[in-house]
């Protein structure tokens, strides 16, 4: 086999895995608001059950004790006996394919927010406030340590109780076990704070518990870190000597090791590695670790594909490897590993789509897949229709394009997709000529392959108009012409043709950057950030304007770090709360105008270019000269959309000049990539 490692089975305790390859802790938010996990969670982890993996731990950050709130990333209620039933029906289905299914358990400790369900007082070590989630809280007292410590107990009893495989304690991210374990955290001068023997009294006692209430025989792993990555906190040589008294004890089956801490926002993008970072750029801790410890170890951060994961395996560097990442954007990668396959695997990216959600408080949710955590409506594998065979006509190559004739191809039609371009892609291959961004080219290298593996007849080149559309004599004409920039139709702001640009003339190629530019940012998404990092990166001397409260505020926790860290180092002028009016020129140089949102007071740039993002309108000339001549005007259901159920106009007899029009993606309203990868497969799943 070309993946030995990989697919060698590993014992831990008397847990057998058929392979290596873990789906990692990981907070889904979509358990229910009492924290229990339901039919939608069940069919998340079951579909990578299918899949071939061999080991699932589930619920990132499940609480022990009710003072450590499940937060806006609805963590999974580990202090009821409520939650054994459905962790019970989990353990089952996860069984049924052949897979073993865990669960993360933990106390957050301060690293929670207190103004949410109880509205608890936060206990900590000493008391320090966490930045990230802003949590204040009081310095932990010893009744309150017992307590603690007996919770994680009965969680332990109610995990075994439901029929899993084991249970997974979390010491890693600046949780409650670590904040007791670090110097940046800990100021205690009682029985656990001072010498590392006392910092790791709390551990030590939460283990003890744990295996006086599982047994010998019951599976029980500590995820834990590394290296903090921060000159007051654990280094890697301190952590070593942690791990080993932790293993040394008997208590564990399995270390999990990642990198970094995560309670400050540029320390919490290196947790979950956006594509930015290299490949497994922290593997060198895990192997240090292993280098101390007699136990198996698990290593998870950035590992996507089976080279990757067989290399680490091979190295010697961990024992099991998580691609949690990987699989939620291909919860069927392991199958396609086995059987040869791999080209049809889709690959994550790094965009952090996933994780962004989760630190919004929304379900997880991947760029690339729509189908990943919507399991109960939206399939992972399209079937063939039962019905007859349709000409289905998809215009533009976008997400939203490209998904549309995938999905329709997959369910059986006869499909060509149209074109414009001289390559598929469309608003992604933007998206990659921004720097450290690259990879978002993978999104269009699947598509790519699948649109010629399922024989789509891809017509790149082809600007369609009406007449064209109809002379392919659809059945059904998908309708996914994108957008085009914002800035050229706001003669409002003043910015008359010439006097500004656009962030996608910038990326294109089409307009070279000057030497001083202002770059304007209307919508805060990438793109703003990744044309001035873009422009800098040549030299250009810039400044990012924008009305809201942050430059990239609407860029998510482990990804707005990464542009900071690039636009600080090549000093970025970073201008938030400020509108720009106008744009004149005097000469060669550029004149901007600006606002501030709180005084109203105005203020003039000079500079050699005005660079505008603000976002697009829809391409929608085409729709408005085919919706009088459709069967359905151009209309879609919605409430069968919603509900994920086939549109009414499908049973509408089409051909012979007769079809039906669907618009998806950017020609409807701006949305995102996912949000028009869904669209098209929601429609079309039906088709």
């Amino acid at each position: 086999m070309r993946y030995s490692r990989l697919f060698t089975p590993i014992t831990l305790n008397q847990v057998v895995l058929r392979n290596r390859i873990v789906s990692t802790a990981h907070a889904e938010v979509i358990a229910d608001e009492h924290g229990l996990p339901g039919e939608r969670y069940l069919r998340y982890y079951e579909e990578k059950a299918k899949g071939g993996l061999g080991l699932a731990i589930c619920g990132g950050s499940s609480i022990v004790s009710p003072d450590s709130p499940q937060g806006w990333w609805r963590s999974v209620n580990l202090s009821t006996d409520r939650v054994i039933e459905p962790l019970g029906r989990l353990a089952e289905a996860m069984h049924r394919h052949g897979a073993r299914i865990m669960i993360q358990a933990t106390h957050m400790g301060r690293r929670s927010s207190w103004h949410g369900e109880h509205w608890p007082h936060l206990v900590s070590p000493s008391g320090v406030r966490e930045p990230v989630h802003q949590g204040n809280a009081k310095t932990i007292e010893p009744e309150e340590i017992r307590r603690i410590i007996a919770d994680f107990a009965a969680a332990a009893r109610r995990v075994q109780a439901a029929g899993m495989d084991g249970i997974e304690i979390s010491a890693a991210h600046q949780h409650l076990i670590d904040q007791f374990w670090s110097p940046r955290t800990n100021f205690r001068t009682d029985e656990y704070g001072g010498c590392l023997e006392n910092r790791l009294r709390f551990g030590m006692q939460v283990l003890q518990a744990v295996r006086e209430a599982v047994g010998k025989d019951f599976c029980v792993g500590l995820r834990m870190c590394g290296d903090e990555f921060h000159e007051d906190g654990l280094n890697h040589d301190m952590l070593k000597e942690i791990a080993q008294a932790m293993a040394e004890t008997s208590l564990i089956d399995y270390l999990s090791v990642i990198g970094s801490g995560a309670d400050t926002h540029n320390t919490l993008a290196n947790c979950m590695p956006p594509m930015a970072l290299p490949p497994e750029p922290f593997v060198h801790l895990s192997a240090g670790i292993k280098s101390v410890v007699k136990i198996p170890v698990m290593h998870a951060q950035s590992i996507r594909d089976a080279n990757q994961a067989e290399r680490v395996l091979a190295s010697g560097a961990a024992d099991l490897v998580g691609m949690t990442r990987a699989q939620i954007a291909d919860p069927h990668m392991v199958v396609k590993i086995r059987d040869g396959r791999e080209d049809e695997i889709k690959q994550c990216v790094g965009a952090n789509y996933c994780i962004d959600r989760q630190y919004d408080g929304l379900d997880v949710l991947c760029v690339q897949n729509a189908a990943t955590t919507r399991e109960t409506t939206m399939p992972h594998r399209i079937v063939p229709t039962r019905g007859r065979r349709r000409r289905i006509v998809v215009v533009g190559a976008g997400p939203a394009g490209m998904e549309a004739a995938r999905v329709s191809a997959e369910r059986g039609h006869d499909v060509v997709l149209l074109e414009s371009n001289a390559a598929l892609g469309g608003q992604i291959l933007l998206a990659a000529k921004a720097p450290q961004r690259e990879q978002m080219a993978g999104i269009v290298r699947w598509f790519d392959l699948e649109i010629k593996r399922l024989g789509i007849d891809c017509r790149l080149g082809q600007a369609a108009d009406a007449d064209d559309v109809r002379a392919l004599d659809p059945d059904i004409v998908v309708l996914a012409t994108g957008g085009r920039s914002h800035v050229h139709h706001l003669p409002a702001w003043g910015v008359a043709d010439g006097l500004a640009v656009s962030a996608w003339d910038v990326l294109a190629g089409r307009v070279e950057p000057a030497r001083r530019v202002l770059v304007y940012d209307g919508v805060s998404t990438h793109a703003g950030a990744g044309v001035a990092d873009y422009i800098a990166s040549r030299g250009g001397l810039v400044e990012v304007v924008t009305p809201d409260t942050k430059v990239s505020e609407s860029v998510g926790g482990t990804t707005f770090p990464i542009f900071y860290r690039r636009l600080y180092a090549q000093q970025v002028v970073l201008t938030p709360n400020t509108w720009l009016e106008r744009v004149s020129a005097e000469g060669d140089k550029r004149i901007a105008l600006l606002r501030n949102e709180y005084t109203d007071e105005r203020e003039e740039r000079e500079v050699d270019q005005v660079v505008i993002e603000n976002g697009i309108i829809p391409n929608d000339a085409l729709y408005g000269a085919l919706k009088s001549q459709s069967v359905n005007l151009g209309q879609t259901d919605i409430h069968a959309l919603y509900a994920a159920e086939p549109q009414p106009a499908l049973a509408e007899p089409t051909g012979g000049g007769r079809f039906l029009l669907f618009r998806v993606g950017d020609c409807v309203s701006m949305h995102n990539i996912h949000g028009a990868i869904y669209d098209s497969l929601r429609l079309c799943k039906d088709f």
